[in-house]
């Protein structure tokens, strides 16, 4: 169904690919595929699996290992990562019409009873099953299996060797934390109340199994609903923002506290911090911070509210074109041009006057009913 398809979106982090190996469990698993290349950049890899069985399947990380042949032979194994906008789609020709391949399709799989699966991926290589093994080893702990020892990665973050890199840097490292990217690395380190730039040297056990918790309870809820949903819903409608999805990533200001978000380069992606929430180390005077500016993100969706509260910069052309209409102001222009045009009209102190007098009518009314009852 498409349904089903659409739960195999683009890649980004590692509750994502989790979700699809559940689906190619559920789907996949056990049939005999025909396998080919479309785009010819997986040739042998395809004649290599072609007419074995999908024997099983495991997500470490940001990775995904295939495993095809049969047990009492040696299995084939597919090791796919992704990247930035990777996708495993599945599709059923009884119930759907399977859309053509494209020039980045590297493997396409199909069973007799319908099912066709095409896969697009930075990385498809095929090796012997040794190769998980050896990839295993090298690999961090996954806060989403079962076989996950956290402890074994405390140690090695309380090493000498790890001591002098910051935390932030660690868990983006997927030899330490597999799985977590930006998005997570972010909120994950907020919600455990710890700065990214602080040492790995001064981090207490407390503070390390915090950021394992959060690890793991974050992941998981990206796994159960296929989001990155880091603010707990309760807390989202208790701030008067219930349509609030994440606390500071890509945000100007702190979902919680409301203090301004800064943000700075680590190893060439930008890291964010809330200083009240998140305390300031006392060497972090040598890294440049900076006020965090917000980008119209396609990886961390949000709500058009959100958007728009959080600053013009997360519109699309087309809904700041929207706003300029109901300004009675020209749209024409680069996005800087509209932001700007927007900007001028004083359309923020406007809306937050009209905000004020509905919460002045609302105490209002409510002052009156107060006043019934005791009369």
């Amino acid at each position: 169904s498409r349904s089903f398809h659409s739960s195999c979106p683009a890649m980004v982090e590692g509750h994502s690919v989790h979700r699809v190996a559940a689906v190619h469990r559920q789907k996949l698993v056990g049939k005999v595929f025909t396998a080919s290349s479309p785009n010819g950049r997986f040739k042998e890899g395809a004649a290599a699996i072609d007419g074995k069985k999908y024997h099983s399947i495991e997500a470490v990380g940001k990775n995904l290992f295939a495993f095809f042949g049969e047990e009492a032979t040696k299995l084939v194994v597919v090791h796919v990562h992704f990247g930035m906008s990777g996708q495993w789609s599945i599709f059923d020709r009884r119930k759907e019409e399977v859309p053509p391949v494209t020039s980045t399709t590297r493997l396409c799989l199909e069973h007799e009873d319908g099912l066709v699966s095409h896969l697009s991926a930075m990385t498809v290589r095929c090796e012997e099953e040794s190769y998980y093994h050896e990839k295993r080893k090298i690999l961090g702990q996954d806060p989403l299996r079962e076989d996950a020892d956290p402890e074994d990665l405390f140690r090695r973050i309380a090493s000498k060797r790890s001591a002098g890199r910051s935390i932030g840097d660690i868990i983006m490292d997927q030899s330490f934390f597999a799985g977590p990217g930006n998005i997570y690395r972010a909120e994950i380190l907020f919600r455990a109340g710890v700065h990214p730039s602080t040492l790995c040297g001064e981090l207490g056990g407390e503070e390390l199994r915090r950021i394992w918790q959060e690890s793991v309870s974050l992941l998981r809820r990206g796994f159960l609903t296929g989001s990155i949903l880091t603010v707990d819903p309760e807390e989202a409608k208790a701030l008067g923002r219930p349509g609030m999805r994440r606390y500071i990533y890509n945000a100007e200001a702190c979902g919680r506290c409301g203090s301004r978000v800064v943000s700075w380069d680590l190893k060439g992606r930008t890291c964010y911090a809330c200083p009240s929430c998140q305390p300031v180390p006392s060497h972090s005077q040598d890294v440049k911070f900076a006020p965090a500016r917000v980008f119209l993100s396609h990886c961390a969706r949000e709500t058009l509210e959100e958007r728009e509260r959080q600053g013009l910069e997360k519109l699309t052309v087309s809904e700041l074109r929207d706003r300029l209409v109901k300004l009675g102001l020209s749209t024409g222009g680069k996005k800087s041009e509209l932001i700007a045009r927007i900007d001028g009209s004083g359309w923020r102190v406007k809306e937050e006057g009209q905000v004020q007098d509905e919460k002045n009518e609302e105490e209002g009314k409510k002052q009156e009913q107060e006043q019934e009852q005791e009369q």
